[in-house]
């Protein structure tokens, strides 16, 4: 298939890229700049210039294409604009893609969040039946304001596109991972002298090697039947004191808890104290047998054994 991609440099691009072509496939790539369409190059893909504005640029990519993967989004109108603006214009191009591809039953591949279907009122793991909730604009919010996107992408199954969603857990692992949540928990915990977790720390995060992850797109753009929701988890739940107490082995720091009443003020986590209390089980059965998906890379905690996470520079 000839595949084009959005966010090929990011961490999951990078990764779905040589994924995509191990299995024969052609494919090409945006990029913005000189230093992305270098990379892009190197990773064995094609360039087309441009950005995810350009949007009779995405539909003109995408009608090129026997598929498209989208796991781009304009990080540069994060400050500006927050995750409202970044998200109307994730809407935008999702949307050029849906109007190039209408009638064609090509693939068309989004990226969600595993947090989409609404975790706390579940109250059981998430399957890859929950359907994504509305957006809200608080904190349970925050990471569901971008919902709109993937009912969008779901809902143009009902135009002809074998669209589906692979929802990502916020902990993406890999060797490359610089500016994910874990970074951000070790930068905090060498800072703070101890690694916090929130009241007993019971509640369940799940995780993904992205290299798996990558495997899951390229199932999916393959033979992912329209309208679907695929998991991208490994790791299920793993509790986040476990989390926190395998970062405190590597640092030789103490593991300890931040109690509920005190969690939300000013303090040990800062903005990320909202994300440290969310309860994510997530279970990716529907994924495993629907498509095949096997994960072989190390799982969570194992890949923090490894070490690389921590090396000194």
């Amino acid at each position: 298939m000839r595949v084009f991609v959005t966010g090929g440099t990011g961490h999951s691009g990078s990764y779905i890229i040589p994924e995509l072509i191990a299995a024969g496939h052609e494919v090409t790539s945006l990029a913005r700049s000189d230093t992305a369409a270098t990379a892009l190059s190197a990773l064995g893909a094609k360039v087309r210039r441009g950005g995810l504005e350009d949007l009779d640029g995405l539909k003109e990519a995408a009608a090129d294409s026997d598929g498209v993967i989208h796991v781009g989004f304009r990080r540069e109108l994060l400050p500006s604009g927050g995750i409202n603006a970044v998200t109307a214009a994730e809407l935008s191009a999702v949307l050029a893609f849906g109007e190039a591809l209408a009638g064609t039953g090509k693939p068309l591949v989004a990226a969600g969040s595993i947090g989409s279907p609404g975790w706390e009122d579940l109250g059981r793991p998430a399957t890859e039946e929950d359907p994504a909730l509305p957006g809200g604009d608080e904190y349970g919010g925050t990471l569901r304001v971008r919902n709109v996107v993937e009912t969008t992408v779901v809902g143009l199954a009902e135009q002809g596109v074998r669209s589906s969603i692979v929802r990502l857990p916020t902990i993406a692992h890999s060797t490359t991972d610089t500016a994910g949540f874990l970074p951000l928990l070790i930068a905090l915990a060498k800072e703070k002298g101890v690694v916090g977790y929130p009241g007993d720390g019971a509640n369940l995060w799940p995780a993904v090697h992205i290299r798996d992850a990558a495997s899951l797109f390229r199932l999916a753009l393959e033979k992912g039947p329209a309208g679907s929701y695929w998991h991208a988890v490994q790791d299920e739940g793993i509790p986040f004191r476990e989390i926190a107490e395998a970062i405190g082995s590597r640092l030789g720091l103490p593991a300890v808890s931040i109690p509920a009443d005190v969690l939300m003020l000013p303090g040990h986590f800062g903005f990320l104290a909202n994300m440290v209390a969310l309860d994510l089980p997530a279970s990716n059965l529907i994924t495993r047998r629907t498509l095949g998906w096997e994960p072989t890379q190390p799982g969570l905690l194992a890949d923090l054994d490894n070490g690389h996470y921590f090396a000194a520079g």
